[in-house]
């Protein structure tokens, strides 16, 4: 990753992509980062890529602690290109100090979107979740508004807070000043 050229006008750095599970932050970044001409990373899956498993294996095998533990490093440890946009794991603003680093090192963008609409699009998803599974309906949707609750305070330091329903690359770009 280091030896990418920055060949964008915009030189914008690091742009942190950060919001609830399936509040699409991996499909923005891919479109927002080829559109900016910036290499994509999603953070997950550099995780995963270094430990071997998925996630979802991951923390059944070592428990909530060690896995938030390791994002946090991946987070801080992985060689970023100049330019990139980066999808995080979505409890990962808010364990640590991970979103004062994100802040320090980039720009953040909070895509926001109501549980209804998160509950939604998480429904068919149960299988890579496990946090999810056995939640439907009005369970799953208070659910999402009980983890929202807890999260937003981290969530709404980011740089710039989006809503998320119609959001897309250029959108983005225009929210980014560029």
């Amino acid at each position: 990753m280091d030896n990418l050229k920055d060949n964008s006008p915009e030189g914008l750095g690091l742009i942190f992509l950060i919001g609830f599970m399936g509040c699409g932050k991996t499909t923005l970044g891919r479109k927002l980062a080829s559109r900016l001409g910036y290499m994509f990373i999603d953070l997950d899956h550099v995780l995963e890529a270094h430990v071997g498993m998925t996630i979802a294996e991951y923390f059944s095998a070592h428990g909530e602690a060690a896995f938030r533990k390791l994002e946090s490093e991946i987070l801080q440890t992985t060689p970023y290109p100049d330019n990139a946009v980066i999808s995080t794991g979505g409890g990962l603003p808010c364990f640590f100090d991970n979103m004062e680093w994100i802040n320090r090192h980039g720009r953040s963008i909070y895509i926001q979107l109501p549980p209804k609409i998160l509950a939604d699009r998480l429904e068919h998803e149960k299988v890579t979740r496990p946090v999810l599974q056995g939640r439907h309906g009005d369970e799953l949707i208070a659910f999402i508004a009980d983890k929202l609750a807890e999260r937003e305070v981290f969530y709404k330091q980011a740089t710039i807070v989006a809503k998320g329903l119609g959001l897309n690359a250029e959108k983005t770009v225009e929210l980014l000043g560029v």
